[in-house]
């Protein structure tokens, strides 16, 4: 470590805490604006002269931001997280749940965990990325709606596909107990559409029933599934295929 960075060491635990109290208070539930807290993470690289570029939704209500620390060339980390939280409706928390709060050695509120206490790490280490000799870049990637599917993730990735550059590898500090995990279950979907043929009620042999159909396919999906979980490979033995959009007509 360069005396430069030694220097910039001592207060970034209080740096953290501090940051994590202000990301805190942005009431950031999925599905609602951004502005503030964006505001906030754009405010606070500013001052440390790291430019940021936006991508928004349709609406310009909710933005990712994306800055990068070092030289513009190919490789590098990016530093992913997202800013938006679940709600809090119908829970008993016995503190407020957008302010943060200190019992003990523990800090309370919500996204605290989940995962604005990423966030708040890595813009207190950023005078420290700053100071230090990179020779690659370190990128920051903060997303929206996260929680509800990921929504952000697209915008972002399609705003990074006009760089001249390409990050290498990507840590995404979702909380893992301090573990480090390599994998992580993704999802694909798809619609299923199921077309019979209508008889008349005297004679149903003469048609074909959809909905019986559809039944067959849900059957062997979850005939599919018991097989997986009875004969587990690997990260395989966790894979579901759920029903989720199948139509009968």
């Amino acid at each position: 470590m360069t005396p430069k960075q030694e220097q910039a060491m001592p207060d970034t635990l209080d740096t953290t805490v501090e940051i994590l109290d202000a990301l805190v208070g942005f009431e950031t539930v999925s599905g609602r604006p951004t502005h503030g807290i964006i505001g906030y993470i754009q405010d606070y690289l500013a001052q440390h002269d790291i430019p940021s570029t936006l991508s928004f939704d349709e609406a310009k209500e909710r933005a990712n931001v994306f800055a990068t620390i070092g030289p513009e060339i190919d490789g590098g980390v990016v530093l992913n997280g997202h800013t938006d939280v679940v709600p809090v409706e119908g829970q008993d928390w016995s503190s407020d749940p957008f302010k943060l709060t200190r019992k003990g050695d523990r800090l309370y509120g919500r996204g605290s965990v989940d995962m604005k206490g990423f966030l708040a790490c890595v813009l207190a280490l950023v005078p420290v990325f700053k100071a230090a000799p990179l020779t690659k870049p370190i990128h920051i990637a903060f997303t929206f709606d996260e929680e509800t599917g990921g929504l952000g993730m697209p915008v972002l990735l399609e705003s990074l596909s006009g760089f001249a550059y390409r990050p290498e590898v990507v840590i995404v500090g979702e909380p893992t107990q301090m573990k480090i995990v390599t994998g992580h279950k993704g999802g694909y979907e798809m619609r299923t559409e199921i077309k019979g043929q209508e008889a008349h009620s005297c004679d149903p042999r003469q048609g074909v029933s959809a909905i019986t159909a559809a039944m067959k396919l849900i059957s062997k999906i979850e005939e599919m599934n018991a097989q997986r979980a009875a004969n587990p490979v690997g990260v395989l033995s966790t894979a579901r295929l759920i029903p989720l959009s199948m139509s009968a007509r």
